[in-house]
């Protein structure tokens, strides 16, 4: 027995060679069978051992380890890897809508109803966009009815008795006068002398009718001076801004009202003004179906949300037909070539008109100039695209065949 041995504690004498432990320059490195896992002394000092009973959030792991994007038992590998929050979430607090936006929604709320990867008001993923049908955008039966009421009455006054037919423009005209110098009272506080432009503007229609061109002119001239010495008999302030905007409405709408009045005076006047209302209807119509089933590419988003390329496509392609049959079959020597240049110039100026009326009421910040016509607005709102192209069918139909 090595005398070695003799200078150790007898527990350390009876146990052998295996037994005796690591070596002094391994000891605090090598563990031994009951010292647990192998960890350096200095990296024991850093762990922490889990908790049993995890605290109140449903959460053992503190923000400390989250931040240094700890790992968790089956959990994510990345720290862009997030796990769904654990337990009640609180509702979003509630963000008012901007008040000079008054459609706008909430940030953060569900996109609208057929926006490209967007969900509905429900919550519900959109995952097709376009695929869901546009609606309409106001009441058709209502819309319907009333324009199949008005087209009667004016085809009705058209072809019984001529004179009839120019008081409903004249009537249409200081109805469209109110409501026009109505919103610009309320909404930009420009008060415009409505008795000159209402008096002025059914002398124009009459004077186009009996008089032809010229008296157009003169009661137009006549009209704008009135609404000049009219506004005089009020305070000098915004003088400027109020005639001008008198003066604007007065060619705005009775004068360009009163190239109506000037076709109906030819001797096939009912016929003319049939093609032109019939191309300026099948125009819209046109448009808006085809822009409701195709339209993709905005044709004016700052101006007019709705309107489309496809659309304008469609208009033209509609009225370009209807204008080849009308010009052929319902005015006397007329051509379907110029039908077909008469159906382009309508859908061109019916669209340019509506654009107008648009960017109108987006300066006023209105949707409709009235509330007279259900399903439509106001009579504005059907005039839009009837008073542009007033003189362009006007112009045409002298040039194709003459005065009459």
């Amino acid at each position: 027995m090595n005398d070695s041995s003799w200078g150790a504690p007898p527990s350390a004498r009876l146990r052998g060679p295996a037994q005796q432990g690591p070596p002094p320059s391994l000891r605090g490195k090598v563990p031994s069978p009951s010292a647990g896992p192998a960890h350096d002394v200095g990296e024991a000092a850093q762990t922490r051992p889990m908790p049993t009973v995890p605290h109140a959030g449903g959460d053992p792991w503190d923000a400390a380890d989250r931040d240094r994007g700890a790992a968790r038992p089956s959990g994510p590998l990345f720290r862009d890897d997030r796990e769904p929050e654990r337990g009640p979430r609180r509702p979003a607090a509630h963000q008012p809508t901007p008040p000079d936006r008054p459609d706008a929604m909430p940030s953060g709320s569900a996109a609208q109803p057929g926006e490209a990867g967007g969900a509905d008001r429900t919550g519900n993923a959109d995952v097709t966009g376009e695929a869901k049908k546009k609606s309409a955008g106001r009441n058709l039966p209502a819309a319907i009815g009333v324009g199949v009421g008005l087209g009667a009455l004016v085809v009705a006054s058209l072809f019984i008795y001529k004179p009839v037919f120019i008081g409903v423009i004249a009537v249409a005209v200081v109805v469209g006068l109110w409501e026009l110098t109505s919103r610009l009272a309320e909404r930009k506080d420009i008060h415009v002398p409505l008795v000159p432009l209402a008096v002025g503007g059914v002398a124009m229609v009459v004077a186009g009718y009996v008089r032809g061109a010229e008296g157009a002119w003169v009661a137009v001239t006549l009209t704008a001076l009135a609404v000049l010495v009219w506004r005089m008999t009020e305070p000098p302030e915004n003088y400027l801004r109020d005639v001008t905007a008198g003066v604007f409405a007065a060619f705005y709408v009775p004068f360009l009202a009163s190239f109506v009045a000037l076709m109906c005076a030819a001797d096939d006047g009912p016929r003319r003004v049939l093609v032109f209302l019939l191309l300026t209807v099948v125009s819209d119509t046109g448009a808006y179906a085809v822009g409701w089933r195709f339209g993709r590419h905005k044709l004016a988003p700052r101006i007019s949300p709705g309107k489309t390329r496809e659309g304008l496509l469609g208009a033209i392609a509609f009225a370009m037909v209807a204008g080849a049959l009308s010009m052929q079959y319902l005015i006397k020597d007329g051509a379907w070539w110029q039908g077909l240049l008469l159906g382009l110039a309508v859908a061109v100026s019916a669209t340019l008109g509506d654009l107008g009326e648009s960017m109108i009421k987006r300066d006023l910040g209105i949707k409709d100039m009235g509330k007279l016509l259900p399903g439509h607005g106001g009579i504005m709102d059907r005039l839009d695209s009837l008073l542009p192209t007033a003189p362009v069918v006007w112009l045409l139909m002298v040039v194709f065949v003459g005065g009459g």
